[in-house]
């Protein structure tokens, strides 16, 4: 039986009101049946499940429900990629009774105290954890991101978890909360020099097969890599966490808490030979002309929109480009003058949302993008063939 404090005690019995007492019901079964000891305070709370493609009616007037109820979010909150461009939808292309769904979406939630910057990169936008901090987040390459890169420590909460969680201030202690659950099982030595987002998406996927047969996909520890950027980490961690399920990995020297631990003494290696199949798998070949470029998932930073403008400079795109980014960026991005030079050249800025939440099945067939994780949702989710290149590549093929 979890223990409660005082206040947690008072929140359950309802003196906070019907939303949060609700939100405490919500985080005690899950304490339940993870057998979790207490609920943990957090500081930061990402939701997903924002996209009104993904949630429906019923999603809706839970959310509703909530806002009406009096729920107030107690720490700071911030959302993951909507269905839509909030300023740029109808340019887009988003259906007005979709729009007007979406909107009523973003209402509640802000009725709540939620600051709706709709991102799957909270942490380009000022929802940064420090190391340690327990947090609660929903988008799964985040979760990867914020246990792996930034040391905090969080799992892959669903949107009425984190909503929960954003409401109370809590979460239950199991998972990636507790130590013995973030210690690597498997090392990974790669073979091969990788570079680029492609490259560190294409590891994800060929991890994912290392890790395929086992029924509990391990913390794995990965040699070899000698340096990452900040965007190849987010490409790595969403394909990752896409392919194998998996919220946390540890590269030494380059992720936080890899001194802490010692190199498992199971092994398996990725070649280079093995990281071609991956980009293969992910780019068959096949007859059906690229007719929809995207870039963004997870989404970009000024320093990848800049050199998007850099190769877009007088130039014309020729099919429809999508670049996927939060509004924060968006807004640097306009004061640098990318923005002006991206949209002179034809290319769109899809804000708030991305490729794989927003209502598009049906609408192209063939998509080129430099995510892996863009690629599995495209062809399962929105039945489009895939083109998978690495990112200055994706660029050119949006000019051809």
């Amino acid at each position: 039986m979890i223990s409660l404090t005082s206040q947690q005690q008072a929140m359950l019995d309802g003196a906070e009101g019907k939303a949060a007492q609700k939100a405490l019901q919500i985080l005690l079964a899950l304490a339940k049946i993870y057998q979790a000891e207490e609920l943990l305070p957090v500081s930061s709370v990402q939701i997903a499940g924002v996209s009104y493609d993904n949630l429906g009616e019923a999603g809706l007037e839970y959310l509703t429900e909530m806002a009406d109820s009096g729920g107030r979010v107690k720490v700071f909150t911030t959302l993951n990629p909507a269905g839509m461009d909030r300023e740029n939808w109808q340019a887009l292309g988003i259906p007005p009774d979709f729009a007007r769904q979406q909107i009523r979406v973003l209402d509640a939630f802000a009725r709540m105290g939620v600051v709706t910057t709709c991102t799957c990169t909270p942490y380009l936008v000022g929802n940064l954890p420090v190391f340690g901090e327990h947090i609660a987040w929903s988008e799964s390459s985040a979760v990867c991101y914020a246990n792996a890169v930034l040391g905090a420590r969080t799992n892959r909460e669903g949107g009425p978890s984190a909503l929960a969680s954003a409401l109370t201030g809590f979460t239950p202690a199991y998972g990636m909360h507790l130590e013995e659950n973030r210690r690597p099982a498997l090392t990974v030595m790669v073979e091969t020099g990788i570079h680029g987002t492609q490259s560190f998406g294409a590891l994800g996927v060929s991890i994912s097969r290392k890790v395929a047969h086992l029924a509990n996909k391990p913390v794995v520890w990965i040699e070899g890599i000698l340096s990452a950027s900040l965007e190849e980490l987010k490409s790595f961690c969403a394909s990752l966490a896409t392919y194998t399920g998996t919220a946390m990995f540890h590269i030494p020297g380059i992720t936080p808490e890899s001194s802490r631990y010692l190199r498992p003494e199971a092994c398996v290696s990725v070649s280079r030979k093995e990281l071609e199949e991956a980009c293969r798998e992910l780019n068959p070949i096949q007859d059906t002309p690229v007719d929809f470029v995207s870039l963004g998932c997870p989404h970009l930073d000024l320093p990848e929109i800049a050199r998007i403008a850099e190769i877009l400079s007088g130039k014309k795109v020729k099919k429809e480009f999508w670049i996927t980014t939060s509004r924060p960026v968006k807004q640097m991005a306009d004061q640098m003058g990318y923005t002006r030079i991206i949209e002179e050249s034809g290319a769109r800025f899809a804000t708030d949302t991305c490729c794989v939440v927003a209502p598009i099945k049906g609408w192209f067939n063939c998509m080129a993008t430099d995510s892996a994780k863009a690629c599995y949702y495209a062809s399962s989710k929105n039945q489009m063939e895939t083109v998978f290149l690495p990112f200055e590549d994706v660029i050119q093929e949006a000019l051809r």
